[in-house]
Parts: structure tokens; sequence; C-alpha cells
């Protein structure tokens, strides 16, 4: 049971009805949302398959010219795809779900792409209780989103979030992205969540003498 009156992951206090949870509700949809766009056929991990090819998706154009022959794969995709990647990342909560709530260990059946449906649908059909009872469902969160935000920059070729620097009042700088849930200031300790990070003014640059 969570003692703190703060969602572990965004970090904004709880309402009353969430208090004894770890993650507020906002949060759990967010991530509810983020697992169901990696699956299924038309989901982020199926469009992976079409960004292996050399030149596809956010690798840019093949370049020509080059005294060693090019890779038959991008292997940015792939290593998402492989075994090592998004599902067994995904298989590795479920199976820390499955211990933690006394059940056997999980089976994967088929091919990638049903073992990826598979957990995902047990995950998502879990996430309450977790939400409610895994002290570490702010690194469940962070994990899922990193893994949907780096399927997607390979299915559309978007850059990276830019990392915008901001001063916390005791003025120790801050680098965070407009998709920053939330952090702790190492200089002072205070915790901020996203809209708190969002109002702080911008760090100054530095300027070499």
């Amino acid at each position: 049971m969570n003692e703190s009156a703060e969602c572990l992951i965004c970090h904004r206090g709880l309402y009353a009805d969430e208090l004894g949870r770890y993650a507020c509700r906002p949060c759990v949809d967010r991530v509810d949302g983020q697992l169901r766009a990696l699956a299924g056929p038309d989901g982020l991990y199926a469009r992976l398959g079409g960004r292996l090819a050399p030149g596809s998706g956010g690798g840019g154009p093949a370049v020509s010219g080059s005294r060693s022959a090019p890779l038959p794969v991008r292997l940015e995709p792939l290593s998402l795809m492989a075994r090592g990647g998004v599902v067994t990342i995904l298989q590795t909560w479920l199976i820390d779900w499955h211990d933690r709530l006394g059940w056997g260990h999980p089976r994967w059946n088929g091919d990638m792409q049903q073992q990826l449906d598979e957990v995902i649908q047990a995950l998502r059909a879990n996430l309450p209780w977790a939400a409610a009872s895994h002290p570490a469902i702010d690194e469940f969160g962070r994990e899922v989103s990193q893994l949907a935000r780096q399927c997607e920059q390979q299915v559309t070729g978007e850059r990276r979030p830019r990392t915008v620097p901001v001063a916390c009042p005791c003025g120790q700088t801050l680098r965070v992205t407009l998709d920053t849930p939330g952090c702790r200031c190492p200089g002072c300790g205070e915790q901020y969540g996203h809209s708190e990070l969002m109002d702080l003014p911008l760090a100054e640059r530095r300027i070499a003498a």
C-alpha cells in the first residue's frame, strides 16, 4: 500500500478516492493506451516490419558510395522486434506480476506477434491491480512509455523529443522534454510533476569566457 499521497509516475497528489494506490487513474489510462498502441496487426510493433529495409523509416535515405556493403536490415527496428526487445521486456514484467500474485509461470504461445498480443492482453487485464498494489508501477510505466516511443519513432521517422533546460529556484538546471512525467531536483530534492516542470522558467545559457 502506498503510504504517500502522490502518484509514483507523475508525482501529482492523489485524489481522496485514489489514496493508497501507487498510480493515479490518468497515468494508468495513459499506460493502457500505450500498451494498446503496441498490439495488434496494425499496432506499432507490427509496423516495425516495414521499417527493416535500409533507407526506410527514420533511417533516412540509403547512402551510396560506401566502401562496405550496407547492412541488409536496419538494426534499430530489428532490435525492438527480436528476442530481448519489446516482447521480452513485457514478458519479464508479466513474470514478475505472476510471482507477486503467487501464480504459475505464464506460457508463451505462437510467434513473436502472437506472444506480444498475449502478454499485452494479460498486462492490461492486471493493470488495475498493479496500480493499486505494485510499488514498481512507476518503473513499469516508464518502460512501457519508452518502448512505445521507440517504436513510434522508428515507424514514423520522428526524431527524438528535444530536451529543454529549465531552472529550479535552487539554481539547478533540469533537462526535460514535453513527455517528461515528472522528476526530482538533484540540487534541493524538490519533486515536480509534469505541469510544475512546464511552469519552470528556461535556464539561462552559460557563455564560456
